[in-house]
């Protein structure tokens, strides 16, 4: 018998329901079944029930990821066969142009499908909110010129967002249901790119982190997810989440959710721009931050001040560097 992984739950409702955990397509870390992918294949269980279908056809469809409901059977009594699943299958490659491939999703880009289209069902709100960040680049290059460690923007921002969260505790939120789930520990989820998609580790009480040690967590977390040697904990337990596109130029975009936070930041490349301080027009070093969020569980008020809080601590970024060779300059 081949060993399935899933969690405790979800091995106890699929007894329940007596699902075989084989025929269900995870979505866990890791390739785990979660009771939410069998509450899923059991509603599918439930709608192919009122279908005519054979068994083997039944685990082909699975298998290959065909909806039965869009089968016509052409057996006896319009029960649907291997043949007809068969069918149905190679018809969908039909539609394809010269040159065009068809990849079927596995692994990571298919959990990474499932989970968005998760997000997708919530109500969110961008609020986009524009940084001077013209004296913490300028804290940032003092550290190197003298030869000290270069901090990355991502890492300054972490920090920022870190001191923004604990002085706003509300974001640290998560919908579930009929009510709202509030966390304690700052945990920030830290979304890192690789070829196979998106993976988000997590820094765990980043709050209580100095610059350097949550620079040194920062990076061993992405250098680890690039080796794929991360283990599920690590990707387990954030209350927010960051994604930073910054380094690829892009000045704005909406960040999706990543569930069950209720919220997440996206942060954008740093460009000149125009900026008017006392009644004088002077060029800056400008940022923008987006903050997706989940409006069942938080208000745009609430948002906003945390936007405000992050810029606040961005644009002051003394505490930020406490302890550096810019601090002590």
């Amino acid at each position: 018998m081949t060993f399935v992984k899933a969690t405790p739950y979800a091995r106890k409702i699929a007894r329940q329901y007596h699902i075989d955990l084989s025929a269900v397509t995870p979505t866990g870390m890791d390739g785990a079944v979660t009771a939410r992918d069998v509450e899923r294949t059991r509603a599918a269980r439930e709608r192919t029930r009122e279908v005519p279908v054979t068994p083997l056809a039944l685990r082909m469809a699975r298998s290959m990821h065909v909806d039965l409901s869009e089968v016509k059977g052409t057996g006896i009594g319009g029960k649907i066969s291997r043949s007809d699943v068969l069918a149905a299958a190679g018809r969908r490659g039909d539609s394809l142009e010269v040159g065009e491939r068809r990849e079927v999703l596995t692994g990571m880009r298919r959990v990474i499908a499932d989970r968005m289209t998760e997000a997708a069902q919530i109500p969110t709100v961008t609020l986009t909110t524009k940084v001077d960040v013209t004296r913490m680049m300028e804290m940032r290059a003092s550290i190197i010129n003298r030869g000290g460690r270069k901090y990355s923007v991502n890492d300054i921002v972490l920090c920022a967002v870190a001191k923004a969260l604990r002085k706003n505790p509300g974001m640290m939120c998560a919908f579930d249901k009929d009510s709202i789930i509030y966390k304690d520990n700052v945990n920030i989820g830290m979304a890192v790119a690789l070829d196979e998609g998106l993976i988000v580790p997590v820094i765990r009480n980043a709050d209580m982190l100095t610059l350097d040690e949550l620079s040194d967590k920062a990076r061993d977390l992405a250098r680890r997810a690039r080796e794929k040697s991360l283990t599920p904990d690590e990707c387990r337990g954030s209350s927010f989440t960051v994604s930073n596109l910054g380094m690829y130029g892009v000045e704005a975009f909406t960040p999706i959710i990543n569930p069950p936070d209720a919220a997440i930041l996206g942060v954008c490349a740093i460009s000149d721009g125009c900026v008017v301080k006392d009644r004088l027009i002077t060029m800056r070093k400008v940022m923008r931050i987006c903050l997706t969020f989940d409006h069942r569980a938080l208000d745009g008020a609430k948002a906003a001040m945390f936007n405000l809080a992050v810029r606040e601590f961005l644009e002051n970024p003394e505490s930020i560097f406490e302890g550096t060779g810019a601090s002590r300059a």
